[in-house]
C-alpha cells in the first residue's frame, strides 16, 4: 500500500521539532482525517536556513511532513512557493488515492508558513 519511501519517512522523519525563534510558522488542519501539522522556518537573506515540523496524525502525514523539510531546505523562499501538492507526493513515490490529501497538508502548512513569514516582514513574494 505505502512505497519504502512513504515508510522510511514514517519510521524514521527527518527534522522533527520546534525552531523557538522561527520566522515563519504554518499550522494546517484536516478534520476528515484529524491530521494537524505545523511547520516551522527560519529564513535568511530569501533562504530556507532551517525547517521542522510537529505533525500528528497518520502515517502518511508524518511522510509528507518529513519529505517536505528535505524538499526545502536551503530553497529561497521563490522556489519554497513552487512546491505543488503533487510534487511531495512524487517525492515518496507516491500514495495511495485515499492519502493524497496529507500531500496537500504538506504543501498547505508550507505556503502558510511562507505567507506568516512574509506577513511578519511586510512583503509579497
Amino acid at each position: 500500500m505505502y512505497s519504502d519511501k512513504v515508510i522510511d519517512h514514517f519510521t524514521n522523519p527527518r527534522n522533527v521539532g520546534e525552531i523557538a525563534d522561527a520566522n515563519g510558522i504554518g499550522e494546517v488542519g484536516n478534520a476528515k482525517c484529524g491530521d494537524i501539522m505545523r511547520i516551522y522556518l527560519d529564513i535568511e537573506d530569501n533562504v530556507i536556513k532551517d525547517v521542522k515540523f510537529k505533525t500528528f496524525g497518520c502515517g502518511a502525514a508524518v511522510a509528507t511532513s518529513s519529505i517536505l523539510t528535505e524538499m526545502v531546505m536551503g530553497k529561497t523562499v521563490e522556489e519554497a512557493l513552487k512546491i505543488s501538492n503533487d510534487a511531495v507526493a512524487e517525492a515518496l513515490d507516491g500514495l495511495p488515492p485515499l492519502k493524497m490529501h496529507c500531500s496537500n497538508l504538506a504543501a498547505d502548512a508550507l505556503q502558510a508558513a511562507i505567507k506568516d513569514y512574509q506577513s511578519k516582514n511586510n512583503h509579497v513574494v
